[in-house]
């Protein structure tokens, strides 16, 4: 499989890599990759890859379809030559983007936390996301919900990461707050992303994505519109105020 070298370190801005195949549609395999593949409502890194004096544009990374092997693949940005298979390669993120996707997700995850309702969906991008609710009525005081939801930024708590097996998920459901979208099992285990510490945990939840080290890191929020979305959906807008 390509190693995801963000799972480990989500703060890797650069890394060497070895080009290892090529997609149908022009999408570049590497052995290991910084780049968050798109899935679980955050999209895919963008930024570049380089060898031999060469340069080219990554827009973004999906996951290879029908790949058992779990390859991810690095879309160009526009149509070019392509590093031969074997080819060793410098990639680097786009760090801005990346690392407001990375603000945006952790405060998702708090977001889940002073509305304490199951998740229906979601989605990330810079510098905004939202978090649809199974919320029938809507919250009776946004501005009440914006104010926790930054103390507890505010309250710098570490952000880690864990792995527990299928075996252990199955059997604490309550860990998974996502109604449509559930975690992934069947290779064994599933990383946990933890708010908190052993002092004291306020969130853990299955996600494979990327997030801030501190919740101090996310800065301040602001609540944006609430959107009815159905008889019992609430669709809840947040931004980074910077």
């Amino acid at each position: 499989m390509t190693q995801p070298l963000f799972l480990d370190d989500a703060y890797v801005r650069d890394a060497n890599a070895v080009v290892i195949a090529h997609t149908p549609e022009g999408g570049v395999v590497l052995d290991k990759s910084i780049f968050y593949a798109t899935g679980g409502g955050q999209p895919g890194d963008s930024g570049t890859i380089s060898w031999d004096g060469q340069r080219l544009s990554i827009a973004t990374c999906v996951k290879v379809k029908d790949s058992d092997a779990g390859h991810t693949a690095l879309v160009p940005a526009e149509p070019a030559p392509l590093p031969a298979i074997g080819t060793h390669v410098v990639q680097a993120l786009d760090w801005e983007r990346r690392h407001s996707h990375m603000r945006v997700h952790t405060a998702l995850h708090l977001l889940s936390v002073v509305i304490p309702l199951p998740v229906s969906g979601g989605s990330i991008s810079a510098g905004k996301g939202r978090l649809d609710f199974d919320m029938p009525e809507a919250p009776d005081d946004k501005e009440d919900l914006e104010r926790s939801l930054n103390a507890l930024i505010e309250l710098d708590y570490v952000v880690s990461e864990g792995w527990i097996d299928d075996e252990e998920l199955l059997a604490n459901p309550h860990l998974v707050k996502t109604m449509a979208v559930q975690p992934p099992i069947g290779s064994g285990q599933v990383r946990l992303v933890r708010i908190g510490d052993d002092t004291r945990q306020i969130d853990l939840q299955p996600c494979g994505g990327t997030h801030v080290a501190r919740t101090s890191e996310i800065g301040r929020v602001r609540l944006g519109k609430i959107e009815k979305k159905g008889k019992r959906n609430r669709r809840v807008y947040l931004h980074l105020d910077d």
